[in-house]
């Protein structure tokens, strides 16, 4: 029997002893820099001639880990032990399944600190990031392990005279995961338990610049006593990897997180009928997002000024659900832009050893493509606040950035930059306010800060995002209280973390049995 779902919750890092905990794990991980992750097909860990390194973003001297590195070669054998594992982890009970899926959380939990310790340093997430970032890939594997048994309940069907009449829901058989770098764990382990969970096998392709965390948790995975060739671990590029495993006839189906560009580029590959492939792929794209926060005249100005910095520069806005986008009244927008600039100026930037709430971006080509974004808003816009890059250590810092008098065509307010870039918007009413924030090409989070409840109603309803947030942050979704997803371009609004995401991966059969044993006497039907 499973311990009731409860979120895992977080550590307050102003109390001395936690604080004193953390800062174990993390010279416990500083020790063990330098890893070496295998590729991970079937029972066998294997080292390959090419390898390549995973660096600290915020001292790109040192060394996270070394991961070898998969080739095409790789591809047919990892997927040729991911159908050979799934009769056996199909044929499993549900109660089995779920028991061990729940048991990797409890594995995670006892480690918390440890696995949130590679993220400080393989990803640049300081204390609080990288923990909720472990709580999250906690909560999935709890909350699928009851999501497995409820959706191993008969699915409900009316009966006719003379007949039983059934209906199921089983796994569909071996996929492909490739989850992003910026949740190195949570979604790597959401998009990966999910469809196990549901009895699938998979072929896990980490992101190139957070291989490390994935190799920490296949090692959970075989602590757990995961069946060999379940997960298949395959890091390598997308370019040859990730082509070849989505292109593959044998793929079943395709999750995916990452970029609009990448996501759209996989949707129509796997649409594509192989030869020898005997099915439509299944594909799930999750995408980015170019998320508004809308403040009224009503609202308490404090508070939100405090929730749009929580939002913009968490992590450094290296999240697809990060606020890009405030669009503020003409009463308040002045007001407004004083205090987010005031607060923004504030934040306190340096490596995310020292947990400041800034830390660097992933990598120096992401920087690099944050400042060009930068560079070209100044003729578009004006810039109040930040736009610099940091010299300290060689890590890829750059200030938190603000610019004002932006038009909502304007490419700051149009593509998603996905770094510390906030871009205001002044709006008269709230007929402009939803027109310029539903004036994107994407549909991931939303918020609206106001105490005006007709308005607010009218937000619920027009704001055409798959998750809003009203008078708080747009980030930080929680693993079955907000399922996530969106619409439009941010993706398949797969809602992870929501009771339907393990249908996704299932699908189901019905079958009729006639009591008398005799044959159907010229009933006509549609099928």
């Amino acid at each position: 029997m499973l311990r009731p779902f409860e979120n895992e919750p977080y550590s307050d890092f102003t109390d001395s002893h936690l604080r004193a905990e953390f800062e174990a794990a993390l010279g416990k991980v500083e020790d063990r820099l330098g890893e070496h992750a295998l590729l991970v097909i079937g029972p066998d860990r294997i080292g390959t001639k090419g390898s390549f390194e995973s660096i600290d973003p915020a001292e790109p001297a040192r060394v996270v880990g070394v991961a070898s590195l998969a080739e095409a070669e790789h591809v047919d054998r990892a997927l040729e032990a991911a159908w050979k594992a799934f009769p056996g982890w199909s044929g499993r009970t549900a109660e089995e399944r779920a028991g061990l899926v729940h048991r990797i959380g409890d594995l995670m939990a006892e480690r918390k600190y440890e696995l949130a310790a590679w993220q400080v340093f393989e990803a640049g997430k300081n204390w609080t990031e990288a923990e909720a970032d472990v709580a999250e890939a906690i909560d999935f594997c709890r909350y699928y392990a009851h999501q497995a048994l409820a959706m191993a309940e008969p699915v409900p069907v009316h009966q006719r005279p003379g007949e039983v009449n059934r209906s199921w829901l089983q796994p569909l058989g071996a996929g492909v995961v490739i989850p992003p770098w910026n949740f190195p764990l949570a979604i790597l382990v959401g998009m990966t338990i999910g469809p196990v969970a549901a009895g699938n096998t998979v072929v896990l392709k980490p992101a190139s610049n957070t291989p490390i965390v994935g190799w920490g948790f296949m090692k959970i995975l075989e602590e757990a006593g995961m069946p060999p060739g379940v997960v298949n671990f395959l890091p390598g590029p997308g370019a040859t990897v990730g082509d070849a495993l989505v292109d593959h006839p044998r793929t079943r189906f395709v999750n995916f997180t990452g970029s609009k560009e990448v996501g759209l580029r996989i949707a129509e590959r796997a649409g594509i009928v192989h030869p020898g492939q005997v099915w439509l792929k299944r594909a799930y794209m999750e995408m980015g997002g170019k998320d508004a926060m809308i403040v009224d005249e009503t609202a308490d100005l404090e508070a939100a000024a405090d929730d749009v910095i929580r939002s913009a520069y968490g992590f450094q806005g290296q999240k697809c659900s990060a606020c890009s986008r405030l669009i503020a009244f003409d009463e308040i927008h002045d007001r407004l832009v004083d205090l987010v600039v005031e607060r923004a100026a504030a934040l306190s930037i340096g490596p995310p050893r020292e947990n400041h709430p800034v830390g660097p971006v992933i990598s120096a080509t992401q920087r690099g493509n944050i400042l060009a974004e930068i560079e070209a808003g100044k003729s578009q816009a004006t810039l109040v606040l930040g736009g610099r890059p940091i010299d300290r250590d060689g890590g890829y810092y750059l200030e938190p950035t603000i610019f004002v008098d932006v038009d909502p065509d304007d490419r700051l307010a149009q593509h998603e930059i996905f770094g510390p870039v906030l871009s205001v918007l002044r709006v008269r009413d709230l007929d402009e306010a939803l027109a310029v924030a539903n004036g994107t090409e994407y549909g991931l989070t939303g918020g609206f800060y106001s105490t005006d409840e007709a308005r607010i109603e009218r937000v619920e309803r027009e704001f055409y995002v798959g998750n809003l947030y009203i008078n708080r942050k747009i980030t930080g979704a929680l693993v079955g209280v907000q399922p996530f997803g969106g619409f439009n371009m941010s993706g398949s609004n797969a809602k992870a973390g929501g009771p339907d995401y393990l249908r996704l991966f299932m699908e189901m059969k019905s079958v009729a049995r006639r009591l008398d044993g005799r044959g159907s006497e010229g009933t006509a039907t549609s099928g």
